[in-house]
């Protein structure tokens, strides 16, 4: 008894840790996104109406790197085990970083993409080993649902200041028109600096594995991890899950200056109150240990689709900045349900859930292939909707669990 105590309290640590790493995640995905305004000013204004498709494929380029490297996290955890996965996540990020550094240097958009795809494999490779590791660490009071709610709080956190360090500092507020490429160079460079000030802070604590959460190397699995019909099922809500949340986060930017004509400061301002929804969601739901995930998934779907409805209806963006309280516990819900019992097959199946998070790749490209076929956005937000009716079934039917290791 006394040993467990130990490994308890020694848990707080890691998981404080994890929790940063959320953070530093969340704000270099919304970073990634808020540039699509920016770099399409300053690189697309010759694209004619292929522009939004392009603009969309920075976002595209960052989640294509979910399901093509979430296996590599897995394998990774088994051989290096958790910290040196974080670190060698780490190093990937600060390549990433260099190539954004270098796109700004050469003036080369596709240089961008690139960089989104590698920076985007580091932010993969990270939540591999943060989102089983803060479902399974034990920390007194707590359950799995909560630790990843505090997670997700970091995250928005990193999400809500992300659109003003791109808008505020990278471009100085300055109007789209006025953007120039070469204003990247110098945060992209402190960006790395940190990225290595994290890596040999890491290098210095302690990170304990948590035993039957991963395989270890050479040890073979006795079945597929897609066998298990609510992770299976899980995977499918986080891709819908994932792609609305991104959809609202990066698209309503372009939304807003197209469609509704608003200035480059109103666009921060959603952007900042949407991602600031979900920080508050999450406030409230790390404090709540008595509602069953797929209660709580089930009423935040409900609600976002009536909002969703209702901002098509009457063709007005600041109703789906509200949407952003409700997509804020659903990650936290998805993930929990999806992993519930699985034991050591925990870890594999952080990298196959992983898959799911393409949504954030496909679905928004989808919706502005969409707008420019339609010639507006209002209708494209349909995407959204059905998402969320997907993500319904999966609370209410998908999650419910038939087999167990």
């Amino acid at each position: 008894m006394k040993t467990d105590k130990t490994i308890e309290t020694n848990y707080i640590g890691p998981f404080l840790t994890m929790v940063f790493l959320f953070l530093i995640v969340g704000f270099l995905t919304t970073a990634n996104g808020q540039f699509q305004g920016p770099l399409k000013a300053a690189f697309l204004s010759d694209a004619g109406n292929m522009k939004n498709t392009l603009a969309t494929l920075i976002t595209f380029s960052w989640f294509l790197a979910y399901p093509v490297c979430g296996s590599l996290g897995s394998k990774w955890i088994a051989c290096y085990g958790y910290k040196g996965t974080l670190i060698r996540g780490l190093v990937v990020m600060i390549v990433g970083l260099l190539l954004f550094f270098l796109s700004a240097y050469f003036s080369a958009f596709f240089v961008f993409l690139i960089g989104s795809f590698v920076a985007g494999a580091s932010a993969t490779i990270l939540q591999v080993v943060i989102n089983p590791y803060l479902s399974a660490c034990s920390v007194k009071g707590t359950q799995a649902v909560q630790r990843l709610a505090i997670g997700g709080t970091a995250n928005s956190v990193g999400t809500t200041v992300a659109p003003y360090f791109v808008s505020g500092i990278v471009f100085g507020g300055l109007a789209l028109e006025d953007v120039q490429v070469s204003q990247l160079m110098t945060p992209f460079l402190m960006l790395m600096f940190l990225v290595l000030l994290i890596i040999i802070v890491l290098l210095r604590l302690s990170l304990p594995d948590i035993e039957g959460t991963h395989n270890d190397a050479g040890e073979k699995l006795e079945k597929s991890v897609w066998s298990f019909r609510h992770l299976k099922y899980g995977v499918a809500a986080i891709f819908f899950y994932v792609g609305c949340e991104v959809c609202i986060g990066m698209n309503i930017n372009l939304y807003v200056t197209e469609d509704q004509g608003l200035d480059v400061s109103t666009v921060t301002l959603m952007a900042t109150l949407y991602w600031g929804g979900l920080l508050v969601g999450r406030l409230l739901g790390s404090t709540i240990n008595s509602i069953h995930p797929r209660v709580q998934l089930t009423f935040t779907t409900v609600m976002a689709s009536l909002l969703v409805v209702l901002a098509m209806i009457i063709n007005n963006p600041w109703i789906l900045v509200a949407v952003g309280l409700f997509h804020s516990i659903m990650w936290g819900a998805i993930f929990t349900l999806a992993v519930a019992q699985l034991g050591k097959y925990t870890s594999a199946a952080s990298g196959v859930f992983m898959i799911g998070v393409v949504g954030g790749a496909l679905l928004p490209l989808i919706q502005g292939v969409l707008a420019d076929w339609i010639g507006d956005w209002r209708w494209s937000w349909s995407i959204v909707l059905f998402g969320e009716l997907v993500m319904f079934f999966y609370a209410q039917i998908g999650s419910r669990i038939r087999q167990t290791v």
